[in-house]
């Protein structure tokens, strides 16, 4: 099991930072300055973002869905769980410890992910194949398998959470097939039970869990290559697969993309330092 989670460490709320940038119009409150708030770290404008959009689109779970996204990753944040260094090496992540999160940001994020489901549920109950209501649905599986992973150190419900939010981004390519973003959670659940040892995915394929890192590495690259929200979160997952895959030199070149279209984020000059065996 000490595989599994590795790649997941930056899936918190990452996941969501970019779902739906194109989807809102530029005037007043947009998910788009709200996503690139987090990737820049001001989580404080984050949130406004994401509330005052909410307030606009009362009855669409894609507002309070994002906001739990940015709960999360400033708490991670807060952790200092976001370094890559944490998911290089099995033996360092096995080895973290379960961490103590502030109480006030647990309950918020859990009050939001059920708000966000409570919401999708309501509109796919009216129409099943709704797709925003389905993508919603996949990151906020996302979102519960990260922060019982990485905070509560829980990693068979994180593996149970994962499995739910791949099986909700198969139904959205079902409804459509050219949503590369959709591609991002199988890409993660393949590559993590692929990096797993043999007996752990001969058990998992048992339970309908199937693993193929390569795969994997590949849906991730569809997404990055072709996906309309999702590209950036997954050249961070790509960048953290080249490193365990000791190819710094595309790792590099991956993290100084993703330093240059996001100047407020300190972590990727420092990875990019951490890399280049500079002290940053």
């Amino acid at each position: 099991m000490k595989r599994a989670f590795l790649v997941a460490g930056l899936l918190p709320a990452l996941l969501s930072v970019a779902a739906w940038a194109a989807d809102v119009p530029a005037q007043g409150p947009s998910l788009d300055a709200g996503f690139g708030s987090l990737y820049n770290l001001d989580f404080d404008r984050a949130h406004n973002e994401f509330a005052s959009w909410e307030k606009q689109h009362p009855e669409d779970p894609r507002g309070p869905v994002s906001d739990a996204a940015g709960s999360l990753f400033s708490e991670l944040h807060r952790l200092g769980v976001l370094e890559s260094q944490f998911y290089e090496e099995d033996r360092k992540f096995e080895a973290r410890k379960k961490l103590a999160p502030d109480p006030a940001v647990r309950d918020r994020f859990n009050a939001q992910i059920a708000v966000a489901e409570s919401r999708a549920q309501a509109v796919l109950a009216k129409n099943p194949k709704d797709p925003n209501a389905l993508f919603a649905m996949t990151l906020a599986s996302g979102l519960k398998a990260d922060y019982a992973a990485l905070i509560d150190k829980s990693n068979l419900a994180s593996l149970r959470y994962t499995r739910e939010s791949t099986d909700w981004g198969g139904r959205v390519l079902a409804v459509d097939p050219g949503n590369y973003d959709a591609h991002l959670a199988s890409g993660i659940s393949r590559y993590i039970v692929g990096s797993m040892s043999s007996p752990m995915r001969w058990i998992l394929k048992l339970g309908g869990v199937s693993g193929d890192k390569q795969a994997g590495i590949a849906e991730l690259q569809l997404t990055a290559d072709r996906g309309r929200y999702l590209a950036p979160f997954a050249k961070i997952l790509l960048a953290i697969a080249y490193v365990r895959e000791h190819d710094k030199d595309r790792a590099r070149q991956v993290l100084s993309s993703l330093r240059d279209q996001f100047p407020g984020n300190t972590l990727f000059p420092r990875e990019i330092a951490r890399l280049d065996g500079v002290a940053h």
